[in-house]
């Protein structure tokens, strides 16, 4: 499959080419034809599967440049400030032989600089609800000319508590305009909100819901709770690290981790809602540029962050929601490239093990042979791999304790 198959016209593929595509992404190639014929559409998609170029790419070959003032035409909702910006500057890789403009906007900076971008007219904005609720209520925004709107990563937008104000910001929008809704998984609460805003939708998926990526090889390591930051380390001491995503529950725990391997000589830097923006943008910057190795994250940054190579993702807490494994292992493996997702596990976080793997309809391969490894045994059945920090180890079958054999992956 090609771009050219995908109905785009001439200005559309430069863009692309410009932009180094060679071929669309399975969510591009169902969802830009059914765009471009005006449905409404809900996407089911994992991140890292160019969703965001399988919306930007047919709204902005169909919108038109107007003269005068620019009313913004097109509405891109998100539920990170992140997300916000790296959509934004998606719209403005794409559209940059056009007049077009975009903007994002969001909290935790001033307001100032994006009221001027507003005043200088925007037909594209990417916004998260509170700051773009913010600014409406001020009447430096107004949806009344809204042609397209995208809710993206609906799934996460509902789980940080944005649902009232998804709805409020709903409600001011015209009635005649084109939906496209956006998400991971699709949870009773998000199929209601679906219903609510879009008309005869098309349904496109590009993967199976709540599956994870098929490249990524999981492995779960049992650790008692003290030893996490000794195993932790030992595996950042291996060379196939390069660059690592580390996720933990809490934004305190981000932080002591972060310091704690800056004094054991491995660069991290921390990124969690209490950073400001100007700190997470340069944290960010850093890790996307190499200088740091490691970004210890909270699950603000699970998703919609487009961060090329991470070669691992270590989840140092176990997640206790099962989608936010997903999410979270789905920050590598970006765009069909491989990746390794490591998880520790401590006595207190097992009992969030049997859900996970019914979520990725697979059980976890478990690192049997490491320094620090729990003198507690896994509960049940369960994958065991036999496996240096690499991921590049030789799998095996294994006796658990009390003589049963464990399956392997």
């Amino acid at each position: 499959m090609s771009f050219h198959n995908l109905e785009l016209n001439s200005a559309m593929l430069r863009a692309v080419k410009r932009a180094g595509y060679t071929e669309p992404t399975p969510i591009q190639t169902r969802a830009i034809p059914q765009i471009l014929q005006g449905r409404d559409l809900i996407g089911c998609a994992q991140t890292g599967s160019g969703k965001t170029a399988a919306f930007a790419l047919p709204i902005l070959q169909m919108l038109d440049p107007v003269p005068g003032r620019r009313p913004v035409r097109v509405l891109v909702l998100a539920p990170t400030r992140e997300l916000a910006a790296q959509i934004n500057d998606e719209f403005g890789k794409f559209s940059r032989d056009s007049s077009l403009r975009s903007a994002a906007i969001y909290g935790g900076v001033g307001q100032q600089p994006q009221v001027d971008a507003l005043k200088r007219g925007v037909d594209v904005l990417a916004a998260t609800p509170g700051r773009l609720l913010d600014l409406m209520n001020q009447q430096f925004i107004h949806l009344n000319r809204i042609e397209y709107f995208v809710l993206d990563e609906a799934d996460r937008m509902l789980d940080m508590g944005f649902i009232h104000d998804v709805k409020r910001v709903i409600k001011r929008l015209p009635e005649k305009r084109q939906t496209m809704l956006f998400s991971a998984t699709m949870p009773p609460a998000v199929q209601e909100l679906s219903r609510s805003m879009l008309i005869d939708p098309v349904k496109v998926e590009a993967n199976p819901q709540a599956t994870t990526v098929e490249s990524i090889a999981q492995s779960i390591y049992f650790v008692e709770s003290g030893n996490k930051r000794a195993l932790l380390k030992h595996i950042l001491r291996d060379p196939a690290s390069e660059r690592v995503l580390v996720f933990t529950r809490t934004k305190h725990r981000a932080n002591n981790l972060a310091k704690q391997l800056n004094r054991a000589r491995i660069p991290a830097e921390a990124i969690h809602g209490n950073k400001s923006q100007t700190a997470r943008t340069r944290a960010l910057a850093q890790f996307k540029s190499g200088r740091t190795a490691v970004l210890v994250a909270t699950d603000i940054a699970a998703r919609g962050l487009d961060i090329d190579a991470v070669t691992h993702v270590i989840n140092f807490d176990l997640p206790n929601i099962p989608e936010s494994y997903v999410h979270r292992i789905g920050r590598t493996a970006r765009a069909g490239a491989s990746g390794i997702a490591y998880s520790f596990c401590d006595v207190s976080e097992r009992k969030y093990l049997p859900e996970i793997e019914a979520l990725i309809r697979k059980p976890i391969a478990v690192v049997s042979e490491h320094p620090y490894v729990s003198a507690i045994e896994a509960p049940g059945p369960a994958a065991t791999v036999n496996t240096p920090p690499n991921g590049k180890g030789r799998r095996r079958r294994q006796r658990s304790r009390g003589g049963r054999q464990r399956r392997s992956a």
